[in-house]
């Protein structure tokens, strides 16, 4: 019944405890209790004493004090009214209620501190008509209320059952009220005392309690005691709702707490917690590490975050993986290099044939890192056709210099957190790709390679290309921010290596942060070479032949290159003598012996007829078709011009699958002929009479560029004049519409390439002659190269 229980209360206390009375009724003894015309007055602050109800009070002021000893001397009666206001500490006449209870002091006890205990029983209500004195306390005329007998009224009986039913509720929910005050509650039989017990015990407002008072018809008062005890049962069950709600999920962490004690114990016996070992060996680890101390800092942030949390909480293996990163990381730890020169040419030699300048390019490095013991790494931008070596020239490089070696390709890269990272508050986030690198090489300055540099995707979902300009710039990567890490980190100790093929593929201001190194095709006598020294040994040992002496002499090799593989690279090369050691490991497995000389009879065995052939250079001697040279991605290529006139109104039509460019490379040379024609000894009304068909042979391949401009010219006016082109002779270079003849690119890929189809001579523009300078000699003997400043020149060398 909500009731908050106290042993003794002073009279101004607002918690009392009701005790049983001896008899239910207002007699005693069998007599009728004689209520005097005048009684002591006993104010009393938040507390309501109801007729048959026994309560024990403190009494604490001194009128009250003396009201007290008054009665006790007398008739042992006391009238004991409520205070309107509970705060005043003095109240006067107007702070007094107006109905009261006349009780009776069953004993009055003096305390050992001087105070004095008083146990009223109460034994009927009163009416307060006057208050006669006020000194020493207050004294007044009452008029005695008699209570109303309800007699046969089964509604009223209703409502005292209900009361009970109520009342018996609200113990059971309560858990500070014992157990036996409902046994006390079905004993009851006085439906008046039933009403006055209940209504004393109840938790609600002194105003409620003062109303129910003071209410004449027990009827009434029985229907507001129901409706206040709805209240109350309502208000104990939502509380007991809530109590058990909170129980409940305290019981939950208790029991979580007790078991996870239990597991630190059990842990400790068997040796320590595992997880305080690995924090305790983490802090260990951290004092030999070189760092900053931006990243001391934090470290100590976040292994203290790592000790307060528990391991089972979602963000234990996020803090803890970010530390173990942090660990793991090299940072100042680095590799010693190798300043030996003539080692580092050897080994350089060993694993590649040729590349001098790239060879050069490492060398001078070494000698200044040798020389200054310091230097920001270059960025190098290895470019190239496929297949000549690019990315093992990396490997090859690391070893040289005596560093670690890291690779991973950029090709299809489209997300640039693969360079950054991720931020670490995100599922399954990681490191970027460059710190994850260095970690597994533990090794601040490796040779790193960025292989397919040119490939880097770049869509809706990021561009990559933009977040290595941080991480290729010298001037920046010695703070490259990973989001994973959070912190700054050194990238100017690595020696980064990009190869590409494709130099247009790249992004501009990626470009421009990169020293870009050529490296152009092989050559027929450096595919011999790097064949006998590299692919063939290697081969053998692949294929289980490497203590049996299989040679293939240069001859044979030349006409495996020259008639097997059309490529700028040695990849197909390679593929086809790993087909003849196929062959041979196979008779050795059937015959047990294999003959040691390779012959060209064996290669056509083995591979079949020649794949390509250089007898259709032989057969193109006609008026009207030229070689041209051109460049792909793969290396060098040759191209024919073919041109034809028929009768019509002088229309140009151009086939073959050409660019733009090429097209109008094409009405270029039309044009000039037709400026010219007189120069060149073409009669002028066959433009108009002739229609004029170019084209370009192998029509599924796009071809485009400006480098076949001399060429078609030439063409144009053999077809023209009727006059042969010099057999055997290929040319490539730009025109204009003033005759003149301008640079292109990729001479030296062109020229070995006109060298692989046997052509003997090439027409080229004079500022090409230093591309060709750089070709080693040995590899274009034989070759004659005419330098050209202006079409006429062209025409005087090509036409017969």
């Amino acid at each position: 019944m909500g009731l908050n229980i106290k042993l003794m209360p002073q009279e101004e206390e607002l918690d009392f405890m009701p005790i049983i009375p001896l008899n239910e009724g207002d007699e005693e003894n069998g007599e009728k209790i004689v209520i005097p015309e005048e009684i002591p007055l006993l104010p009393l602050r938040n507390t309501v004493l109801f007729p048959g109800v026994v309560i024990p009070i403190t009494v604490g002021r001194d009128k009250s004090i003396k009201a007290i000893e008054e009665a006790y001397k007398t008739d042992k009666l006391v009238g004991v009214l409520s205070q309107k206001d509970s705060n005043i500490e003095d109240p006067g006449v107007s702070d007094l209620v107006g109905v009261g209870t006349v009780a009776k002091i069953v004993k009055l006890i003096k305390m050992p501190d001087g105070g004095t205990t008083a146990i009223l029983q109460g034994k009927k209500r009163f009416q307060l008509l006057r208050i006669s004195s006020e000194d020493p306390f207050f004294k007044g005329a009452v008029l005695a209320l008699e209570e109303q007998i309800v007699k046969d009224d089964q509604a009223f009986q209703a409502s005292v059952a209900s009361i009970k039913d109520l009342a018996a509720q609200i113990i059971q929910l309560s858990p500070n009220i014992p157990t036996e005050a409902s046994i006390i509650l079905r004993n009851i039989e006085n439906p008046a005392f039933l009403i006055h017990f209940v209504g004393s015990n109840l938790n609600c407002e002194l105003i409620e309690k003062q109303s129910l008072l003071e209410m004449n018809d027990m009827r009434q008062r029985a229907e507001l005691l129901l409706k206040l005890l709805q209240k109350e049962l309502q208000f104990v069950e939502l509380k007991n709702k809530v109590t058990t709600k909170t129980k409940t999920e305290l019981d939950k962490q208790q029991r979580e707490y007790f078991l996870q004690q239990q597991l630190k114990s059990i842990k400790e016996e068997l040796g320590g917690d595992s997880n305080d070992r690995e924090i305790q060996e983490m802090k260990k680890k951290a004092e030999s590490k070189k760092w900053s101390s931006a990243a001391k800092e934090l470290f100590q942030k976040e292994i203290e975050k790592l000790e307060r949390m528990h391991p089972s909480t979602p963000d234990y293996s996020t803090v803890y993986n970010h530390v173990d990163l942090m660990l793991d990381l090299p940072w100042d730890d680095c590799t010693k290099d190798s300043y030996d020169l003539k080692k580092a040419k050897k080994v350089l030699d060993k694993d590649h044939y040729g590349m001098e300048k790239i060879k050069e390019r490492i060398l001078e490095y070494l000698a200044v890192l040798k020389l200054k013991g310091d230097m920001k790494s270059p960025i190098l931008c290895f470019v190239g056709p496929p297949g000549i070596g690019k990315t093992s020239l990396g490997k090859s490089i690391a070893s040289a210099i005596g560093r670690k070696y890291v690779r991973f390709s950029l090709g299809g890269l489209h997300d640039e957190s693969e360079i950054r990272g991720h931020r670490k508050t995100y599922i399954g986030a990681m490191p970027g790709r460059i710190l994850q690198s260095i970690r597994k090489v533990k090794s601040s300055n490796p040779v790193m390679i960025l292989d397919e540099i040119d490939k880097v995707g770049k869509d809706f979902r990021g561009d990559p290309s933009s977040a290595l300009l941080e991480v290729l710039d010298p001037e920046q990567n010695n703070t490259f921010y990973d989001n994973y890490l959070e912190l700054e980190y050194d990238l100017s100790r690595v020696l980064f290596i990009a190869t590409a093929n494709d130099m247009q593929s790249i992004q501009p201001a990626l470009r421009d942060r990169l020293e870009i190194i050529d490296l152009t095709g092989y050559a027929v006598e450096e595919k011999e070479k790097i064949a006998q020294t590299h692919l063939l040994p290697k081969q053998k040992e692949l294929h289980g032949l490497k203590d049996y002496d299989l040679k293939m002499n240069q001859q044979v090799m030349t006409y495996l290159i020259e008639n097997y593989t059309r490529e700028s690279g040695v990849r197909e090369l390679d593929r086809q003598i790993a087909s003849i050691m196929r062959s041979y490991a196979k008779d050795v497995a059937i015959k047990g012996k294999v003959k040691s000389n390779i012959t060209q009879n064996d290669v056509t065995r083995i591979l079949g007829r020649p794949k390509y052939s250089n007898e259709m250079y032989k057969t193109a001697n006609m008026p009207g078709v030229a070689v041209g040279l051109a460049w792909t991605y793969v290396g060098g290529d040759i191209l024919f011009i073919e041109t034809t006139l028929s009768e019509g109104k002088g229309d140009l039509q151009l086939t073959g699958n050409l660019g733009t460019v090429m097209k109008e490379s094409a009405s270029t040379a039309f044009t000039y002929l037709q400026a010219n024609a007189k120069k060149v000894g073409i009669d002028a009304e066959m433009f108009k009479k002739k229609n004029i068909h170019i084209h370009v042979p192998e029509g599924a391949v796009p071809k485009d560029g400006p480098s076949a401009g001399i060429t078609m010219m030439t063409a144009l006016a053999s077809a023209f004049t009727g006059r042969k082109i010099k057999p055997f002779l290929a040319m490539t270079g730009e025109i204009t519409l003033r005759g003149q003849v301008l640079p292109v690119g990729g001479i030296k890929e062109k020229v070995l390439a006109a060298k692989r189809a046997g052509l003997k001579e090439i027409i080229l523009c004079c500022q090409n002659e230093k591309d060709v300078q750089e070709i080693n000699a040995e590899f274009i003997k034989g070759m004659r190269f005419h330098y050209v400043k202006t079409m006429q020149q062209v025409l005087e060398l090509a036409l017969v």
